[in-house]
């Protein structure tokens, strides 16, 4: 199934990634694009997997996001070694375990570049205290492979053997940062790829001074590389877990200038025109922040109306995104203003469609 996955033509499906890109926008006066490359195998941290029980035989299947039909997955060339190992051992460590065994029916991994593993298990049945005391003995045996916690899933109950997060280590230049990434919460998926973005971004914001303000930033994966070049940074956030991973990790890397406020860029909009008061805001003087500098990197569905508003008021934007199209939408109204200073393609889903991008645009 994994037929279109040739390594040896890489470099080629990332240069026709980057004709797709120029064609696309070259309606903008853009820059020639920086290329980032992904490794060509081994790059993707976290993969989930259905399990098909046949027999005394069980296995991990996937489905064809065209067909829909089920397929056989023994093992999986774009996700992690570490995640490869595991996906084997697991099923042979379970295989004879009833209480680990039965009803299970989907497997999720999170790995790190800095080499440790969350294995979430979900189940159609209730989870017993035999089931604890099994993937104790689980976790155990999986530890020869790495730093391993186990979680179990079934309908509102969470067991977590012993923690449900990993600390991610990721190296930036000369500087090494690190962040908890919790489970079933959203992380970028390609670490080697996420270094090189928040190195590209780190460089565009170079003695820029002054305050950075952050839409959407998730468990401050920006906002952390960048904080040294800024004299504060406040970053948004609307997920409660994103917002409780971003303050512990502005304590882990030791960061005094980040402050994190959890509401939607919508809402900090309507605070900044006065229009609305928060009681989250307490303690916050929002005119005292010199806004020169925003970093967005929202979902597929791009920046809103509202969202657009709010950064075409800063002289310096950089635009990360996850989806070209509603990137061109964005810019076809943020260009009317600003012009394009960086374009880069980052390429974090390798043999795909999907491409993220990287744009800085600066004030006219």
């Amino acid at each position: 199934m994994f037929s279109h996955i040739h390594p040896d033509n890489y470099a080629q499906q990332l240069s026709d990634k980057n004709q797709e890109m120029t064609a696309l926008f070259s309606c903008f006066d853009l820059p020639p694009a920086e290329i980032f490359p992904s490794k060509p195998l081994n790059y993707r941290l976290r993969a989930e997997f259905r399990v098909w029980h046949q027999g005394d035989d069980l296995y991990y299947i996937m489905f064809n996001s065209e067909t829909k039909e089920k397929y056989r997955v023994d093992d999986f060339p774009v996700a992690s070694k570490l995640i490869n190992q595991a996906m084997k051992a697991l099923l042979v460590s379970i295989k004879d375990i009833k209480e680990l065994r039965y009803k299970l029916f989907q497997v999720d991994f999170l790995s790190t570049l800095s080499g440790e593993l969350l294995i979430s298990m979900l189940y159609h049945k209730p989870l017993e205290f035999t089931w604890e005391d099994t993937a104790k003995s689980l976790k155990q045996k999986l530890s020869s492979i790495a730093p391993v916690d186990i979680i179990g899933r079934a309908k509102k109950q969470k067991i977590i053997i012993d923690k449900d997060y990993l600390m991610e280590s990721l190296k930036v230049g000369e500087s090494t940062f690190v962040y908890q990434q919790v489970e079933n919460s959203f992380t970028q998926p390609n670490g080697g790829v996420n270094e090189k973005m928040l190195l590209w971004a780190q460089e565009a914001t170079t003695n820029a001074g002054g305050d950075l303000i952050e839409l959407y930033c998730g468990n401050g994966n920006f906002s952390i590389a960048l904080a040294q070049n800024f004299d504060r940074v406040l970053g948004t956030e609307i997920s409660k877990t994103s917002v409780r991973s971003a303050q512990i990790n502005i304590k882990a890397n030791n960061i005094d200038n980040i402050n994190i406020v959890r509401m939607s860029s919508e809402e900090f909009s309507q605070a900044m025109n006065g229009e609305r008061k928060f009681r989250r805001l307490e303690g916050f003087d929002l005119t005292a922040y010199n806004y020169d500098t925003v970093l967005v990197d929202p979902p597929r569905a791009g920046l809103d109306k509202e969202s657009i508003e709010l950064v075409g008021r800063f002289n310096k934007i950089i635009y990360i995104s996850c989806n070209p199209k509603t990137l061109k939408e964005n810019l076809t109204d943020l260009t009317k203003t600003h012009v394009i200073e960086k374009f880069a393609l980052f390429d974090q889903f390798p043999y795909t469609e999907h491409i993220e991008t990287g744009i800085v645009l600066i004030c006219k």
